[in-house]
């Protein structure tokens, strides 16, 4: 993906134990708020837990389409779509 600008990706076993139930999250700053100064930062972190993901899903198929929808909630919030837009945009 081309628009992506210095995101890395990792797969964690389980989320911090106060958010069990947390699928996946970002870390970073969105593209919305970089500025012309921004730059020789570490890379953003989009971090998929899979604990979580595996016991809410009943099916291989159900589990792969839990994962893509996960990583697309993520990376929209690395292009500063927030939480409210993406649930309006059914991706919540």
């Amino acid at each position: 993906m081309d628009q992506l600008d210095n995101v890395a990706f990792f797969v964690e076993e389980e989320p911090p134990p106060e958010d069990p139930e947390l699928l996946g999250v970002y870390d970073g700053v969105p593209l919305t708020e970089r500025d012309h100064g921004w730059g020789g930062h570490l890379p953003d972190r989009i971090v998929i837990f899979s604990g979580p993901l595996q016991r809410m899903c009943q099916d291989r198929e159900e589990l792969l389409e839990e994962i893509a929808v996960t990583v697309v909630h993520e990376i929209a919030h690395h292009f500063g779509i927030d939480d409210d837009t993406l649930h309006q945009l059914g991706w919540g």
